[in-house]
């Protein structure tokens, strides 16, 4: 990657851009297509996916040559580049660098060598094994819940807990920037799914009030996130809970993005706000922190585990986490709770607030508050395409959030590059990086014609 510069084609290439349609449109206005042929009706998609791959700007599709590490590997659909190409990674989640660690890996060796490589069952059909147990109970400890049950998958356990639990009269009270498990197992539970506006608690006050005023036979299930994957910013958990209370709803947390990596001992926004052992339910996912695949729900209650196992579809019809899985976040929870997790996360807050001070010094505008994600607001989804399509020319793999998409939750006009830190970035890579995603979004925006645009303010979280 050269620091000093990002190329753009010039004008003629800018405008072929525009001419062949790779610049315009939206995943949006594709989601819901219409025609009696269910195949035939979603192809202009797959065209218009295959043009964006064929000039640079399709990034669903890329591939890693060997580990997600800060440094990294990456291939690309269409013509963007043939080889892998190497460069900074900010892309992928491994956020206490985890998965290369040797105790890790040498945890993963031991269990496939003693167990295998395959559950061989769902977990209420002997899926189960001694490592998944272990896990439960290391859970369970650092949570200070006494009731732990293991999905395959983050999305499944988010998922699973909310269609076990709600059902068709019930309501679901959901913070629109919900991550997309949470949101799709909402709506597959029950018609009665009110967002309320981003970590607004008086917002969620006066829909508990109107719920409560018309309804008080049926359940209400409040969700949110310990740390929001989309704009790195946190809710007040405490006050949450104490509408819960008030208003005779149940509390669901998902802590997918902060368990491990922040927090007094790596217990997240929950050990940070004196909330450990206190929500009604806790959701959370391997894949950010544990060097796995997999996920979790856990509270005190016996009877949640019950409704889990034979009312979670995911648990009951999906094979259990394999052996192999279990012992690598086993031992990677060992070193998150250990002296040598707590000198990882220090060091990952540290690459965070660098690498925010370095966006800002090029003009960036980062959202939230310093966490393994750096969320950047670009708004133009034009400008963000095209600079994607240059940073990764550069050999700066980011994430483009943009309109439309299922997983991020954008609204149009509000596209975002989002960047995930790790604790083993080098201050060279954070400060080149940098550098160059600024010189890229300023490039596009100059190249297309936009001014830079601002994002809109949210409420700050409240404490009681």
């Amino acid at each position: 990657m050269n620091e000093e510069t990002t190329v753009f084609e010039g004008a003629d290439d800018i405008a072929a851009l525009l001419a062949c349609g790779a610049l315009r449109g939206s995943v949006a206005g594709f989601a819901q297509p219409r025609g009696p042929d269910l195949m035939r009706r979603i192809k202009p998609l797959d065209d218009w996916c295959a043009l964006r791959a064929t000039y640079g700007m399709w990034q669903h599709a890329r591939a890693l040559d060997g580990a997600p590490g800060p440094g990294a590997c990456v291939r690309e659909e269409g013509a963007a580049f043939s080889t892998a190409r190497r460069g900074v990674n900010f892309a992928s989640n491994d956020y206490l660098s985890l998965a290369a660690h040797p105790a890790v890996r040498e945890a993963a060796t031991g269990a496939l060598l003693d167990a295998g490589p395959h559950s061989a069952g769902a977990a209420g059909l002997l899926g189960n094994s001694r490592l998944s147990l272990a896990l439960e109970a290391a859970l369970g400890a650092l949570l200070l819940l006494e009731h732990v049950t293991l999905f395959p998958t983050g999305w499944s356990a988010a998922f699973g807990a909310i269609t076990a639990l709600v059902h068709g009269r019930d309501y679901v009270v959901i913070d629109a920037q919900a991550g997309v498990a949470l949101r799709q197992g909402a709506a597959a539970a029950t018609r009665n799914v009110v967002p309320h506006r981003h970590l607004d608690t008086g917002h969620v006050r006066e829909i508990l009030a109107a719920i409560r005023a018309r309804d008080l036979d049926n359940g209400i299930l409040v969700v949110t996130e310990g740390l929001f994957g989309l704009d790195a910013d946190v809710p007040d958990l405490p006050l949450m809970q104490h509408l819960c209370r008030e208003y005779g709803a149940t509390f669901l947390v998902d802590v997918a993005h902060d368990l491990g990596a922040t927090g007094p001992g790596g217990t997240g926004s929950l050990g940070e706000q004196a909330m450990l052992g206190k929500a009604d339910i806790v959701t959370g996912a391997f894949s950010k922190t544990f060097a796995a695949n997999g996920g979790f729900v856990a509270g005190n209650s016996r009877a949640l585990k019950r409704q889990l196992q034979l009312f979670a579809g995911p648990y009951q019809s999906s094979s259990a986490l394999s052996p192999v899985q279990a012992a690598c976040v086993l031992e990677a929870l060992r070193i998150a709770r250990s002296p040598e997790g707590d000198a990882l996360r220090a060091e990952l807050l540290r690459n965070a607030l660098s690498l925010r001070a370095h966006l800002a010094e090029t003009g960036m505008r980062c959202l939230g508050a310093p966490a393994p994600v750096v969320p950047l607001w670009i708004g133009n989804e034009q400008v963000a395409r095209l600079a994607g399509r240059s940073l990764a020319r550069e050999g700066v793999f980011v994430d483009l959030a943009e309109a439309g998409g299922l997983a991020s939750g954008v609204l149009p006009g509000a596209a975002r590059l989002r960047l995930q830190v790790m604790a083993e970035h080098r201050p060279a890579q954070l400060r080149q990086g940098a550098r160059a995603i600024g010189a890229a979004v300023a490039g596009a925006g100059a190249a297309l014609g936009v001014e830079p645009a601002y994002p809109p303010s949210t409420p700050q979280r409240r404490r009681r």
